[in-house]
């Protein structure tokens, strides 16, 4: 049955933090659904004193309970969360930044403050999470300025390997610093440790990853080579072996940007007239060259090379969002897409919200044969 349902997880100004910004959604293999967010405290800015909130579910989506907190330091942003789960061992791994309060993203990329690299896991479904570690050693050479993890989930690729998708700036003096590249963090050993990946063209930011069925990966990248009319359209790059290295990037003029976040996501369901299952792609952003607005997920039938489907979760003011899959709670074998995102009426960051849909709803009116 096509239904489309909506609620809201974090409300900007409850809780005793004036606003929630930066989704990023999960689903486990054991079906429990993570949603995180930076919870922003006193000035809602990207600067700020920063915490990193979950809340999760255990029935598909359709319910949350309370809020945890992740990772939070006195005095310091925690942001920029980008979780994967290894199938392997059920682990669930969640990568994240941290900067001082008081050291902005302009300081940071001029090199006059720190912006780290963290790791936290949770053996327990989200349910607790060990005490963070760093890792800006080995993941971020001394010549880069700014980084940021996702902000989306990370994937794990057929060969077991984990790769989170990122960003970095190239510090290259004190007065002038070359563009953004997205560029991977890789994990072979079950995340014990990370690398450094493949790396993009300049022109690219954050970035979302899927893996392909014929095992290329597919990363998909904000640009920040803005069009006369202010707006863009989404870098793509491929790799073919693994994420070690990408592709030259090319322009999806199908997929305009007033230059913002996005996700990726595939997925298999049943063929309509009853054949085997098919794989789709799914990608979500605010659809718009002129302001962040109209968020709305596509769908493609062919590894993101056209992009038949659309459809609008949200005609007013929304932002950065992330895609996940759950299992069917009515029990009845099928799946919901979910997409955790940010809208409001008179500004994008009002509140964070859920929408849990059928591919049926999504498609209802369209082809997706």
């Amino acid at each position: 049955m096509a239904h489309c349902e909506q609620q809201d997880l974090f409300v900007s100004g409850e809780g005793g933090y004036v606003r929630y910004r930066i989704p990023a959604l999960l689903t486990t293999q054991a079906g429990t659904m993570l949603a995180f967010c930076e919870a922003r405290k006193y000035t809602g800015r990207d600067s700020d004193q920063i915490d990193l909130f979950l809340r999760r579910s255990v029935d598909g989506g359709r319910t949350f309970g309370e809020v945890q907190v992740v990772a939070t330091q006195e005095g310091w942003v925690c942001g920029n969360p980008a979780p994967v789960q290894d199938r392997d061992t059920g682990r669930i791994w969640l990568l994240f930044c941290k900067n001082l309060e008081h050291g902005d993203e302009t300081m940071i990329c001029e090199g006059k403050a720190p912006r780290t690299v963290w790791v936290t896991h949770s053996d327990d479904e989200g349910a607790t999470w060990a005490e963070p570690q760093e890792i800006t050693a080995a993941v971020k050479p001394e010549s880069w300025s700014w980084y940021a993890t996702g902000p989306c989930h990370g994937i794990q690729l057929r060969s077991g390997r984990l790769l989170i998708p990122c960003d970095h700036i190239v510090l290259k003096d004190k007065n002038r610093q070359d563009p953004h590249h997205s560029h991977v963090l890789i994990s072979d050993d079950h995340g014990a440790t990370w690398r450094i990946g493949g790396i993009t063209d300049e022109g690219t930011n954050e970035s979302t990853a899927m893996e392909t069925t014929d095992g290329w990966v597919y990363l998909n990248c904000r640009n920040k080579r803005p069009l006369d009319g202010g707006g863009a359209y989404r870098a793509v790059a491929w790799s073919q072996d693994g994420g070690e290295t990408f592709s030259p990037i090319v322009h999806d003029a199908a997929l305009p940007e007033p230059i913002c976040q996005a996700s990726v996501l595939r997925f298999t369901a049943p063929h309509r007239d009853g054949g085997d299952p098919r794989s789709y792609t799914l990608f979500s952003n605010p659809r718009s060259l002129d302001g962040r607005h109209h968020l709305t997920v596509r769908m493609s039938n062919n590894e993101g090379r056209t992009w038949p489907v659309a459809r609008v979760l949200h005609e007013g003011p929304a932002a950065y969002s992330d895609l996940a899959i759950a299992p069917d709670g009515d029990g009845a074998g099928g799946v919901h897409i979910c997409c955790l995102y940010e809208r409001g009426e008179d500004g994008p960051y009002e509140r964070i919200t859920l929408a849990r849909f059928t591919p049926e709803w999504l498609t209802e009116g369209q082809d997706r044969s």
